[in-house]
């Protein structure tokens, strides 16, 4: 995958086996569409949802959005799903309850291979992984680096809060949201998420103050379960024009100061030195991953 992948603020999960969400999905404006095979589709709708693939992943383009699929987990039809999802079109696969590097590896094996038996360009689809145990805590680092393919990693808020036997509230989630981004940011790849519950998604005030917070605490983008979450995901998470005014601002003080042999400046009344600056470089980094095309 390139070094510096497109951000995708907003990802709204879509049922792949039901036409009228899918035919809609590109009307929701969101960055990606995550056609889910996994908890969204009953048993009996596996095998269609699979076959329906293609076609879905056509259809939630249409507008640019991209397209990514979450497969099953690895104790269930994870292979079958891998073999419907590497296709053109695809720009990632999700992999829930990720617990150790094998779950990461073995899908960045099978992806090789089907790449290469299907003619797609080398390493095309990527992967993010979903951290859904308090046993994967302690492995984050290894999980981080496990392949060239991973984009990104995310907390499964429910599923966390399911093993650690707690609610699954701001207060306890924040911290294992923490761990994560913290793993990311050490690995060099995206951190992906909020320190809320993802389920609920009727108090969109409530939701927005939540992703304030995640943007504060340095997270890029998120799942989300409804289209009325997808604008707040989009304002929130791209740096307002206030912000890459100010980004702007600090990096040229500090250009100044360094042309006179300082190491610090001020700005709008407070010291800025290289740490504050590099922050301010990170914000129009993201400005510009958030908006491209590509």
């Amino acid at each position: 995958m390139t070094s510096t992948p497109r951000i995708w603020r907003s990802m709204l999960f879509v049922p792949a086996h039901v036409d009228k969400y899918v035919d809609l999905a590109h009307t929701r404006g969101a960055d990606a569409y995550i056609l889910d095979l996994e908890d969204s589709v009953p048993a009996a709708d596996k095998a269609k949802a699979r076959d329906q693939l293609a076609a879905g992943v056509a259809r939630v383009t249409h507008a640019g959005g991209a397209a990514l699929v979450r497969v099953n987990s690895p104790s269930s039809v994870n292979a079958a799903d891998i073999e419907a999802a590497c296709i053109a079109g695809v720009s990632a696969i999700v992999l829930p309850k990720v617990s150790r590097t094998m779950d990461v590896a073995a899908v960045a094996t099978q992806l090789e291979r089907l790449e290469s038996e299907r003619r797609l360009p080398k390493s095309s689809v990527g992967l993010i992984a979903m951290i859904e145990s308090v046993d994967a805590l302690p492995k984050l680092d290894d999980i981080a680096t496990s392949s060239s393919r991973l984009l990104g990693m995310i907390l499964g808020s429910e599923d966390v809060s399911e093993s650690a036997g707690m609610d699954p509230i701001p207060e306890a989630l924040l911290a294992p949201n923490q761990q994560v981004l913290f793993a990311c940011r050490r690995a060099g790849i995206l951190p992906f998420g909020f320190p809320a519950s993802i389920a609920d998604y009727t108090d969109l005030v409530q939701f927005r103050t939540h992703i304030c917070l995640a943007r504060r605490l340095g997270f890029v983008g998120a799942f989300c379960i409804h289209p009325s979450q997808v604008p707040i995901l989009n304002e929130e998470l791209l740096p307002s024009p206030a912000d890459i005014e100010a980004a702007r601002g600090m990096i040229a003080a500090m250009d100044d100061a360094a042309r006179h042999g300082l190491g610090a400046a001020s700005f709008r009344g407070k010291m800025i030195d290289r740490p504050i600056v590099a922050r301010a470089h990170e914000v129009l980094r993201r400005a510009v991953r958030a908006t491209r095309t590509d």
